[in-house]
């Protein structure tokens, strides 16, 4: 399956993959200098396991808001490439973003959503995705056109390349299990922030 099939994967079709695994498959698919947002939780927990880069920037107890950071990053630097990595239960939480996104079209954003259907840091309660809500197809309607669930290892790494490359923010949604994060983040936020400030110096 390549990228440009995207709309014909619906989210009952996409196959549930380890979030750790794809993280990791991620970071290796970064040529450089790109942002890396990791959400709060297991997110940013799975982000920091893959391997500390200074342009890395771990989301510490502000949930929902690594798309909006990520966009602020996107924006103040156009030249570079910004990823944001979110949680179902996070994104639920700042549904809004995504038309902000959609409507500021910042093409050197790419959007990466972990769906597992609860919160699992927090003891697994169902989160909505677990029921009727679609993230993709909420991405759709807030206007972001290259929106697509990943149906499986190989055409994550595909949509990866796609939105890094594209013209428009790109959202990619993925079914993840519940199995623990490959690691725990260092909680300093003070050398967090530093590091990342570093790390994206102009």
């Amino acid at each position: 399956m390549t990228a440009t099939e995207n709309s014909t994967v619906a989210r009952s079709a996409a196959r549930v993959m380890n979030r750790s695994a794809l993280t990791r498959r991620l970071v290796a698919r970064l040529r450089s200098n790109e942002a890396v947002i990791g959400g709060i939780g297991n997110t940013n927990f799975d982000l920091w396991a893959s391997g500390q880069r200074p342009q890395n920037f771990y989301m510490l107890g502000s949930m929902g808001l690594a798309i909006p950071i990520a966009l602020g990053v996107a924006i103040a630097q156009p030249g570079r490439q910004v990823v944001a990595l979110e949680g179902d239960g996070s994104l639920l939480m700042q549904l809004g973003a995504l038309g902000t996104v959609a409507t500021r079209a910042q093409k050197n954003l790419l959007i990466v959503v972990w769906d597992n259907g609860v919160y699992q840091i927090t003891g697994s309660q169902k989160t909505l995705t677990s029921g009727t809500v679609d993230l993709v197809a909420i991405a759709r309607g807030a206007g972001l056109r290259q929106s697509a669930w990943a149906a499986d290892e190989a055409h994550f790494d595909a949509l990866v390349e796609s939105g890094l490359a594209g013209d428009e923010p790109a959202f990619i949604a993925v079914r993840t299990d519940d199995a623990k994060p490959a690691g725990v983040t260092e909680r300093d936020p003070a050398k967090i922030r530093q590091r990342f400030m570093e790390g994206i110096a102009a």
